[in-house]
């Protein structure tokens, strides 16, 4: 068991941490590449690609505190995933090719799955926190 300033945390907690942090930057980085190639090779709304390619860039925003594990990019990054679940959700559902549908489909379940995880892991890094603040009113 390993001592932190908000209590105690044995190696299994630290692990479903890491594995989760991990898990979270790989969706990610899975994420901003899969917007860019949306845009320019696999559904593009013109042949060659669309400004909309643009559209990648604020997710470059988390991408660093994402991979740090800092908890205030944890809290604040599922608002901006929202917006991009929900356009992917309506995008696979309005499209006219099958292409388009399935890669909705897919990008919007991507989406919602890295949703969940950094929901998860907020509240992995927030746990310890609690119960710290249960253990000095307990004193």
């Amino acid at each position: 068991m390993t001592d932190t300033p908000h209590g105690p945390r044995d190696e299994a907690d630290l692990l479903k941490t890491f594995v989760l942090q991990h898990v979270a930057s790989a969706l990610l980085i899975a994420l901003i590449f899969l917007c860019v190639a949306w845009e320019l090779w696999l559904a593009p709304i013109r042949p060659g690609g669309s400004w909309l390619v643009l559209k990648a860039l604020p997710l470059l925003a988390p991408l660093m505190g994402i991979l740090k594990g800092r908890r205030y990019t944890y809290q604040w990054a599922p608002m901006l995933v929202l917006a991009y679940t929900g356009a992917y959700a309506v995008g696979s559902a309005l499209s006219f090719g099958v292409l388009s549908r399935r890669l909705g489909t897919v990008q919007a379940g991507t989406w919602a799955g890295f949703l969940g995880r950094l929901v998860v892991c907020a509240g992995a890094a927030v746990q310890p926190v609690i119960a710290a603040r249960a253990c000095e009113d307990v004193v």
